[in-house]
């Protein structure tokens, strides 16, 4: 694709969080390289707008208790749509699938690490954690997969940006957490000890390790800007695992995991759980496609997810209000 030419000023906006300041940094460092835009005038030419979201400022509760993935949303969705910046950058598992009216979705550049890390003070597997050990997380999801795992675990709430849940690790408040690989990675924590846990036993969260770009509908010139990184390969898997989501009605208040993998002949695989907050209860499915597109992972996303939804029956619905 050409390069675009035009002396072009895009107000990328952001959360104000360590990481997502740094996951919009790399990303517009790509953006910049396919503009040509040399490194002295990437701050003015492509300016980060630091905004703080609802989501940032609760730190007592679970954003489950508080209004789930909108949180992280609403106020950069406010500044696209009244014109203070032009697109948004997110962590895709942040964003609803359903985004509001005059906004779009598009496509982000190559994922990173999709996996959960298990993180120690020693680097311990989740198996070698001692009887009664707790973990520290703010997600039903990895709060689910783990009891179902390990029974006997005692998860509490830890809530924070990464360097404050690893510093609650350190001062005891926890034997372990489950972080986000991508995060520990954009971060430069990545020589933290952890161990990356299966994501097929494990399966992330929708979109997870994947950034989202959203921008104001018929904004042509930002669309064409960011088709010059976006990737292929992860718009299909990630049409899959929000379809998946969608099918299910998913949400923070939901324990929901899936991967979607496109392997190197282009055949897309996807296996996707839901699971009761307690994690007595899974319901899974999978399925393959060759040579898929984004049209045909929607599709099956949302087949296999009507399949969880069909398997768990009320108690899906019981287990997850």
């Amino acid at each position: 694709m050409q390069r675009l030419t035009l002396e072009l000023i895009m107000r990328i906006g952001a959360r104000g969080s360590p990481l997502s300041l740094a996951q919009t940094g790399q990303l517009r460092a790509l953006l910049a390289a396919s503009m040509g835009i040399e490194d002295d005038q990437i701050e003015a030419r492509l300016p980060i707008i630091a905004i703080t979201t609802t989501g940032d400022r609760i730190q007592d509760r679970p954003l489950s208790e508080a209004g789930g993935k909108g949180l992280f949303t609403k106020e950069l969705d406010d500044a696209l749509l009244d014109g203070r910046i032009d697109c948004a950058i997110h962590s895709l598992k942040d964003v609803p699938t359903q985004v509001p009216e005059g906004i779009v979705l598009l496509p982000g550049p190559k994922r990173e690490d999709r996996r959960d890390a298990l993180v120690t003070l020693t680097g311990s597997r989740l198996e070698d954690l001692k009887q009664g050990a707790v973990i520290g997380s703010a997600s039903l999801r990895r709060a689910a997969q783990l009891l179902h795992a390990r029974p006997d675990l005692t998860i509490v709430s830890l809530r924070g940006n990464v360097g404050t849940r690893l510093d609650k690790l350190k001062s005891g408040h926890c034997d372990a957490t489950l972080l986000a690989a991508a995060g520990l990675n954009r971060l430069g924590y990545d020589q933290t000890p952890h161990i990356l846990l299966d994501p097929h036993i494990m399966p992330p969260a929708i979109g997870q390790g994947a950034l989202a770009i959203t921008a104001r509908t018929g904004d042509i010139t930002t669309a064409a800007a960011f088709a010059q990184i976006a990737d292929p390969i992860t718009a299909v898997e990630v049409a899959a695992e929000r379809a998946f989501l969608t099918a299910l009605d998913g949400s923070c208040r939901t324990a929901i995991g899936a991967l979607a993998q496109v392997d190197h002949h282009g055949q897309l695989s996807f296996v996707g759980e839901a699971l009761s907050e307690d994690g007595k209860c899974r319901w899974r499915s999978d399925g393959s496609i060759k040579q898929a597109n984004v049209e045909q992972a929607e599709d099956l996303g949302r087949e296999l997810g009507l399949k969880v939804k069909a398997m768990a029956g009320y108690g899906f619905a019981g287990a997850m209000s």
